[in-house]
């Protein structure tokens, strides 16, 4: 997988991204900035790609 695929993200990951992303650049950042301090908190929140339910520990 390529650095910066988006393929691992669940649907509810990318719908988040997205709309953190529309308020950035509704704040004035340029695409670009907006698109990576969506993804970076996306990242934060839920720990980034697909993760399964069962089994995972929560900390």
């Amino acid at each position: 997988m390529p650095q910066g695929d988006k393929s691992s993200y669940t649907d509810k990951q990318k719908r988040h991204a997205a709309h953190i992303e529309a308020g950035y650049e509704q704040r004035g950042d340029s695409v670009k900035t907006a698109e990576a301090r969506a993804w970076a908190t996306v990242n934060k929140l839920s720990g980034g790609g697909k993760k399964s339910g069962s089994g995972r520990k929560i900390r």
